[in-house]
């Protein structure tokens, strides 16, 4: 059965409808669906593990690396109306591919729809993976009228550079290249750099429950001339807060910087530097490396062994340079990709 795709945003029209979809002759024995529940994690799992080798997925990234069928379902649970912008791809009765879309509002009041879609290789090269691309757009643009928000909307997708495939199809689909991140790993906190000297008036330490606050508004002003960056409410900042290993910097009763360090909830012998953020008046004073090495010595106290982070390649203040200065080592490149809504 072909793809079928609805002009409301649902999936019951033909695909001779005019929605672009490739034709049934063109995909003999493929049929996009709604996504089910609970009943479709699994499937979907075995999808991103069979996409691995090919696409040289790192499983333990922090970035994108293979989800379980639990974290499937709890990023499914998180989207508006999942059953309408997740679609599954079937062959012969078997999940083989899917994608998603999710949207949000940037800082710069850009609203982004973002989607991302997954094929298993041996269905690769025929029509299948431009189907899923033109279902999603077709499904954004809906979404983007029902929103009100064309005025202010983009398409994005996203792919890693080693997704060969993913990426000559957005280029060939008119995306374009906007910006990337890069991961890096300290494979072995038992090594850690040597601390340098602080200016007197500096103090480091726990982030106190008080404080929280503060921490939240110093990475919020750290990105306040960043593009493409999400706006990040304090609520949903105390919403996933693991402050075990929060660390922060005061200069005086100021406080300077954070470094918001956490162990990884799957692994953990595995941390992770979500932030680490400084404010500009305090920056060249040695803070950011202080604060880093702070915590990963905390993460490490904390039975971690390993530790992760990514940094956008268009960063103003080279912060890579910083992290590979204390041991960090580049793996793979995620870039973003977009397009006219």
């Amino acid at each position: 059965m072909a793809p079928r795709i609805q002009r409301d945003g649902g999936l019951d029209v033909d695909v001779n409808s005019g929605s672009g979809l490739a034709s049934p002759e063109q995909l003999p024995g493929y049929e996009f669906r709604p996504y089910r529940g609970h009943g479709d994690h699994d499937a979907m799992a075995a999808v991103r593990l069979g996409c691995a080798q090919q696409d040289r997925t790192d499983a333990h990234s922090v970035v994108e690396g293979l989800p379980t069928a639990a974290e499937i379902a709890e990023a499914s649970v998180g989207l508006d109306d999942p059953t309408r912008n997740q679609v599954l791809v079937e062959h012969n009765g078997g999940v083989v591919g899917y994608a998603t879309i999710r949207w949000w509002q940037e800082r710069d009041g850009t609203w982004l729809y973002l989607h991302r879609g997954y094929l298993l290789p041996e269905h690769r090269g025929q029509g299948v993976g431009s189907a899923m691309l033109d279902w999603a757009e077709s499904r954004i643009r809906w979404l983007v009228q029902q929103h009100g928000t064309t005025r202010t909307s983009v398409i994005g997708a996203n792919a890693m550079a080693s997704e060969r495939e993913a990426t000559a199809l957005l280029l060939e689909a008119g995306y374009r290249r906007v910006f990337s991140l890069v991961e890096l790993e300290l494979p072995d906190l038992q090594q850690l750099a040597d601390e340098r000297p602080l200016p007197a008036t500096i103090r480091i330490g726990a982030v106190e429950p008080g404080n929280y606050r503060a921490a939240w508004k110093t990475v919020v002003d750290s990105y306040a001339d960043a593009a493409f960056t999400q706006r990040w409410t304090f609520e949903s900042f105390l919403a996933t807060a693991d402050p075990t290993c929060w660390r922060a910097a005061w200069d005086g009763e100021n406080m300077a910087g954070v470094a918001l360090c956490s162990i990884r909830r799957n692994d953990p012998t595995a941390g992770e530097v979500e932030e680490l953020s400084v404010r500009a008046q305090s920056r060249r004073l040695g803070l950011g490396r202080a604060l880093l090495l702070d915590g990963l010595r905390c993460l490490r106290e904390h039975g971690a062994r390993t530790a992760r982070l990514y940094t956008g390649t268009a960063n103003p203040y080279r912060s890579y340079e910083l992290y590979e200065s204390v041991g960090f080592r580049r793996q793979n490149e995620y870039v973003r990709y977009r397009k006219p809504a």
